[in-house]
């Protein structure tokens, strides 16, 4: 079985690995990638802690967690495609004529 504490490094890996995502890359669809990411290595982290508890409450939050990410990827994604429509781009630098 594979120790506890080695989840929990990997949640903080792929969380920091969201962040950079994030940040290097400009198009909106590595972005909405990267918090998704993010999502999932919170996730992790809170299981892991459950487990190390040994009670059902980390279990529960990422019930919700994942709830709202699938409501965020549903909304994210038309918005994407909405931008992409308008701008025919989805680059973040051609967002800025888009100020009003």
């Amino acid at each position: 079985m594979i120790p506890l504490p080695y989840f929990l490094i990997l949640s903080v890996v792929l969380f920091c690995l969201g962040i950079v995502l994030f940040f290097v890359k400009r198009d909106l669809i590595s972005m909405f990638i990267a918090v998704e990411v993010m999502l999932n290595a919170a996730n992790l982290a809170f299981l892991t802690f459950a487990k190390m508890r040994g009670d059902l409450g980390g279990q529960v939050i990422v019930f919700f967690v994942i709830t709202v990410a699938a409501a965020e990827a549903a909304i994210g994604l038309a918005v994407i495609l909405l931008v992409f429509r308008e701008v025919k781009s989805i680059k973040v630098d051609d967002l800025r004529s888009m100020k009003g």
